[in-house]
Formats: C-alpha cells, sequence, structure tokens
C-alpha cells in the first residue's frame, strides 16, 4: 500500500473570553459530534489527539467541536510561551491523519443519538442531566431557546452549553470549554441567559443557574 500522503493542515489560535483557555482552529473538520470534553488524560482514551494534548503538564482540560481545539492551561506557564509548541503539535498530527476520535468511540456516540439518548458530550454525563426523552414542552422550549440563540455565541468563544434541568421556574445549565470556569463571563452568560429566556417565556423563568463542566 502506498503510504498515506500528508494532508496540508493549517492552525491558529485565537483567544477566548477566559484567559485560561486558548483555541486552536484548524482549516478542516475533527469531529463529527457536536463537541467532546475531557477533564484528564484517563477520561481522554477515546481520543488519541486529546490524550497526546494531556502530555503536555500544562494542559488542563480538552475541548473538541467542529474544527477546534478549546484547551484549558494550568497557571505554570502563559499562552505566549506554549502556543507555538501546541499548534506545530496540532498541525503535524493532523497533517498524519491520525485519528482525532476512535472510530468505535464515534460510532457509539452516533448510536446513542440516534437512539434517542443523550449526545455523549463528555465521557461522564452530569448528575443533573434530566433525559430529553422525559422533557416536558417547557423544558424543549428551553433547549430549543439556548440552541438558537446561546450555543452559537458561546461556539464561537470556544465554549459549549447544555441545558440540563428545569424546576420549578429555575432552570439549571452546564458551561463547558471556554465558558466554565471564568467568574466574570459565567455571570455575563448566566444573567444574559435569564433575560433571553424570561423575556422569551414571560412568567415562567425565576432564575438561571450556570455551573461549571
Amino acid at each position: 500500500m502506498e503510504e498515506m500522503k500528508k494532508i496540508p493542515v493549517s492552525i491558529y489560535g485565537e483567544m477566548t473570553p477566559n484567559p485560561a483557555v486558548l483555541k486552536f482552529v484548524a482549516n478542516k473538520r475533527l469531529i463529527e459530534q457536536d463537541m467532546v470534553e475531557f477533564k484528564n488524560i484517563e477520561e481522554a482514551q477515546p481520543s488519541p489527539l486529546a490524550v497526546k494534548l494531556f502530555h503536555f503538564p500544562f494542559v488542563k482540560e480538552v475541548f473538541i467541536s467542529g474544527n477546534y481545539v478549546a484547551i484549558t492551561k494550568y497557571d505554570i506557564v502563559e499562552w505566549e510561551d506554549v502556543t507555538m509548541e501546541v499548534r506545530e503539535m496540532l498541525r503535524e498530527f493532523l497533517a498524519n491523519g491520525n485519528e482525532v476520535l476512535s472510530a468505535s468511540y464515534s460510532a457509539q456516540a452516533e448510536y446513542s443519538t440516534e437512539a434517542g439518548t443523550p449526545e455523549n458530550s463528555s465521557s461522564v454525563a452530569h448528575p443533573d442531566e434530566k433525559d430529553p426523552a422525559e422533557w416536558e414542552e417547557i423544558e424543549k422550549k428551553i433547549a430549543s431557546l439556548l440552541d438558537e440563540y446561546v450555543k452559537p455565541a458561546v461556539a464561537s468563544d470556544g465554549g459549549n452549553i447544555k441545558f440540563l434541568k428545569y424546576e420549578d421556574g429555575a432552570v439549571k445549565v452546564l458551561l463547558q470549554g471556554a465558558c466554565s470556569g471564568c467568574p466574570s463571563s459565567t455571570m455575563t452568560l448566566k444573567q444574559g441567559i435569564q433575560n433571553l429566556l424570561q423575556e422569551m417565556l414571560p412568567g415562567q423563568i425565576r432564575t438561571v443557574e450556570a455551573v461549571n463542566g
């Protein structure tokens, strides 16, 4: 068999509202799923790319979605000191045609989505997450509003928002990627979501609680 030719790949770094998170954007789609998130190297086993990233001692979390990887770092380094090294590692990894997610993991996630179970956005489900199959009408409306008005904005900043549950006028959402762990952006995002939902669903939303993934 002929040796697989290297695919031309370009990667650039992009700042996010969270100073601990840098977004590395590729000129190609990385995964077919909506997103995946890994908190440590043990969780990252389904992703050869994430495992390789966790070998950098400063990498705290890895979030992959569409055509980018958002990396959360520990405070032991500054991004300006390590960005080139990470960018080159990602470029070489992708140019060599390596798997971002294992085929078995991708197939399992696709099966879960087709079966109507929650999309596997990380290796561990959040304990407060309600099964979409059991959503009431109000919960379907909330999830739809988040998907339409909030998700695209947070995705452009290297993050994700996930509806968890609604109870007695209180909405709980999960913040992931760059949205997670940044106090200022968490408060701004929480207030923005609360204002949106209260306007679109008058009298039905009392408060929004945003928890970090």
